[in-house]
């Protein structure tokens, strides 16, 4: 009997379909001689670090181990893992098949997760059959056929399965050792706040408190600029005026801030005759936009839409899982196999299946045109997220699901459709002594932009130089004259804030947010922190724990998320050595690099930051004063003394227990005095 174990139960359905269901059981297909059972995501979970620690310390009224400094790094020597309470019925039937099955096939998703996932309840299990890999990235009926006529040996992705250990136990290292080391450390200077730390967590929060810093500290310069109206025999149109080297006038960015000279610029040129300097016409073409990597849609639809960087990824999951219109979504590519080319009339006969309202452009789609996105060379586990050849109904999507799909349905088509085509045009004027500027541009074939009107990816052109105007035919040495100049008043801009989607771009492309030139030389290739498949659940963790707020479109940290960033070492939260250690889990992915090397680099950072939170010094969130410990006021559960601390609200206090989170007793403040008769007990889960 062959077993296969799929991630989930929509996966097993989706093979079931293709083997032919012949029976059902409690948690199981049966198919002829095989079986499918399914997995509910990660069966499995580490281990907490309370059951590495000695059982003799002292509980909460939690029941939970009070955090000590003493026992601090948790470092295991052997990882535990423990069924999950949701899972044990279904990881017991898993564990009866595989007994009685002559081979296992790892139907998890195609990512590191999901072949862990798997291999993991066969480890689990102990298991010793043979075991083949099925590995998918669409879920339609053509593709899983595909797939089952291809499996191959699971040893060959060992590689994926240790790279999402690691990723794992790195994630637990930091996170229970970092979090307890530094809260530990702020509460010896009289802080209460729970400090957690994340591997990429930490350092994306650092983004967004560093580009909101930048932003409330900017302070914006005016300056001025100068635009000429251009009077040629063929026509008048608009240029910009080009400072000189030696411009008086200029500050240090070469900025006109001189309001004298600007006037005096405007009164020189103004009424007076000059010369095409310069002329210059040139044919060029733009490639068709490649595919969707999960990134790239989803800073599209949040610049658009304003979805969320969650709403995007369970989007296209749901449309690759429950509707099958799409490929895999968590893909960092956006390059396609040159050998799916040739699906590319099934895929638009899907397509229009779907879409009635496109059939105009998918009859205009010719699937002779092969785009620079069908390239072997640039594909990595995943390619991008095209439209499948399942021929479902529109009629089931909600509007979200409707919009992204048309997203990536566009996209898909416009790999059909020519190059698109224009006529580039430069001009340089002279007058007076001054030069200026003018840029057009004519369209001689729309091509695949047909597809995307209302898109101006040509929006951010200096519309100073006139854009994409239609310039007179002119010729090197044409009379011209400046009928008339004007100053134009403007100010620099503070940088925008970060959207969730421009964040996940950030993430992505770390070197651009590194000073140092040869960390940033060294990350520029294709390193980020996080991946495609766990970046909008980062950033829907730090929402949720409130270090960050979403207002419109925009993402901007509280205060409670900067209080974090302040108190954590640099190294902590720099971006820096989780881009590295990305890189290595890729080594590791690839078999180029040990597991247990990087493990042992993760224990190494551990101790080092245990030993310097616990070096002596103090840090408090926020970078405040710890509050004094009351000689006088003691606590009346405990004995210790009282630390009087201010109040979110202005000109208020509040008493507390200074042994917190051992106790967790506070008291209402009046006129400078705990209030005892109001004091209550606000126990924190560590």
């Amino acid at each position: 009997m062959r077993l296969f174990i799929a991630e989930k139960p929509s996966v097993a359905k989706a093979i079931s379909s293709e083997l032919g269901a012949t029976g059902k059981g409690d948690g199981y297909i049966q198919c002829g001689d095989d079986k499918i059972t399914w997995c509910f995501g990660h069966m499995l979970e580490q281990a907490g670090p309370d059951e590495y620690t000695p059982d003799d310390v002292p509980v909460n009224g939690s029941g939970r181990k009070i955090w000590r400094v003493d026992e601090l790094p948790i470092i295991p020597d052997s990882w535990m893992l423990r069924p999950k309470p949701a899972a044990k019925k279904q990881l017991s039937l898993i564990g009866k098949l595989i007994k009685s099955a002559d081979e296992i096939v790892n139907a998890g998703d195609p990512d590191r997760e999901g072949q862990l996932l798997v291999d993991e309840v066969l480890e689990h299990f102990g298991n010793n059959k043979p075991v083949r890999r099925f590995w998918v990235s669409s879920q339609d009926s053509v593709t899983v056929r595909r797939g089952l006529s291809a499996l191959k040996d699971n040893r060959e992705y060992a590689g994926w399965a240790d790279a999402a250990r690691g990723r794992g136990r790195a994630d637990w290292l930091i996170g229970m050792n970092l979090s307890r080391a530094f809260t530990l450390r702020a509460q010896r200077g009289g802080s209460r706040a729970l400090l957690t730390v994340g591997r990429v967590q930490t350092p994306t929060l650092a983004l967004v408190v560093a580009r909101d810093r930048e932003i409330e500290a900017f302070k914006p310069v005016p300056y001025h600029t100068i635009r000429a109206e251009i009077a040629h025999a063929g026509g008048s149109f608009p240029a910009a005026w080009k400072a000189k080297e030696d411009q008086a006038g200029l500050d240090a960015e070469g900025r006109l801030v001189d309001t004298a000279v600007a006037d005096a610029l405007v009164a020189a040129v103004t009424g007076q005759a000059g010369n095409v300097a310069e002329y210059k016409q040139e044919a060029k073409k733009k490639n068709q936009p490649l595919a969707f990597a999960l990134s790239d849609i989803t800073a599209l639809a949040s610049s658009k839409f304003g979805y969320s960087a969650e709403d995007v990824l369970n989007t296209c999951q749901a449309l690759y899982e429950t509707h099958k219109l799409t490929s895999y979504p968590r893909t960092d590519c956006a390059y396609l196999p040159e050998s799916q080319h040739a699906d590319a009339p099934q895929v638009l006969d899907a397509i229009k299946h779907v879409n009635p309202a496109l059939a105009g452009i998918v009859d205009g789609a010719d699937t002779g045109i092969k785009s620079r996105t069908w390239n072997d060379s640039k594909i990595t586990a995943h390619h991008g997220i095209i439209p499948t050849m399942h021929k479902g109904s529109a009629a089931g999507l909600s509007d979200m699901e409707r919009k992204i799909y048309d997203l990536i349905v566009r996209a898909y088509l416009a790999q059909f459709y020519p190059l698109h085509e224009y006529m580039s045009t430069t001009v340089g004027i002279e007058v007076a002594g001054e030069t200026f500027a003018a840029r057009g541009k004519v369209v001689t074939l729309n091509g695949w932009r047909d597809l995307f009107q209302d898109n101006d990816e040509d929006s951010d052109k200096d519309q100073d130089e006139g854009g994409d105007q239609a310039l007179p035919a002119m010729a090197q040495g044409d009379d011209v004259t400046c009928k008339q100049a004007t100053r134009k008043d403007a100010k620099t801009k503070a940088p925008s804030r970060f959207t969730e989607g421009t964040l996940i771009r950030a993430m992505e492309n770390i070197h651009k947010y590194v000073t140092e030139p040869e960390h940033k030389k060294m990350l520029r290739d294709g390193d980020g922190i996080g991946t495609s498949a766990t970046r909008a659940s980062i950033i829907s963790e730090l929402k949720r724990r409130e270090f960050l707020e979403t207002k419109g479109k925009q993402i901007i940290s509280t205060i409670l998320g900067r209080s974090m960033i302040d108190v954590l070492p640099e190294v902590v939260k720099s971006p820096v050595l989780t881009a590295l250690y990305e890189r290595m889990l890729k080594s590791v992915e690839q078999g180029t690099a040990e597991l247990d090397a990087f493990i042992a680099k993760q224990e190494a950072f551990i101790r080092d930051q245990v030993a310097k939170a616990n070096d002596g010094s103090v840090a408090v969130a926020g970078g405040k004063e710890a509050a004094p410990v009351s000689t006088k006021y003691k606590c009346m559960s405990c004995g210790a003394g009282l630390s009087r601390r201010p109040s979110r609200k202005k000109g208020q206090f509040w008493w507390g227990c200074s042994n917190f989170p051992t106790c967790a007793q506070t008291y209402p403040d009046v006129k400078g005095r705990p209030n005892y008769s109001k004091g209550r007990n606000v126990q924190k889960t560590q």
